[in-house]
């Protein structure tokens, strides 16, 4: 690729990156509001994914993205969406990575890599706030998850915004913090286990 494409397709890269780490945590959310910042305008989507900003879409992302909230705050309903999520998350992570791919003339190959970055990046933030659910539950009985859930509506809100605004550095840390995770839980894998007898 030459200069100037590849200079168009970094930002965008890392624009679907923190898109798709938003979605871990709200599959419904960042599609909502890229949706909005297309419609606006502000957001540029790729020619074939210009649907996510339609009437249909909109309202379909609306009413999915307010179940979703009110849902996530119910303790029992919660672990039951985070199930449904594990392959929603990672589907919508990977369809926001494709639509802001707009660099790329080719559709199939934006999906694909829309798959290839999307997927495992929003999959990543879900296990996590899955793990957080299931310790949350097992310490304080349910009680605690209805405001973690608040607080992962707001964490969802803040990444797509430093997303939109600042997409390279977000994209940067994000990368960051997926290192981080493997080195320590690679850590822990390899510590040698001493038996108590």
């Amino acid at each position: 690729m030459d200069g100037p494409i590849w200079t168009g397709i970094v930002p965008s890269l890392a624009m679907g990156i923190g898109l798709a780490a938003c979605a871990g945590l709200r599959a419904w959310l960042p599609l909502l509001l890229a949706g909005l910042l297309a419609r606006a305008g502000v957001l540029e989507l790729g020619p074939s994914f210009r649907f996510i900003a339609s009437n249909q879409a909109l309202i379909l992302f609306g009413v999915a993205t307010a179940v979703e909230m009110l849902a996530d705050k119910i303790p029992a309903v919660d672990h039951t969406l985070d199930m449904l999520s594990t392959v929603l998350r990672p589907a919508a992570g990977s369809l926001l990575v494709a639509s802001v791919m707009w660099r790329i003339p080719d559709p199939l190959t934006a999906l694909a890599l829309g798959v290839a970055v999307g997927a495992p990046t929003a999959l990543v933030p879900h296990a996590a706030k899955s793990a957080l659910r299931a310790a949350s539950t097992a310490f304080t009985g349910g009680l605690a998850n209805p405001l973690l859930s608040l607080l992962e509506d707001l964490a969802a809100v803040l990444v797509f915004v430093f997303t939109i605004v600042l997409p390279v550095a977000v994209a940067l840390v994000i990368l960051l913090v997926a290192v981080l995770l493997v080195r320590r839980c690679s850590r822990r894998r390899l510590q040698p286990t001493v038996s108590v007898t």
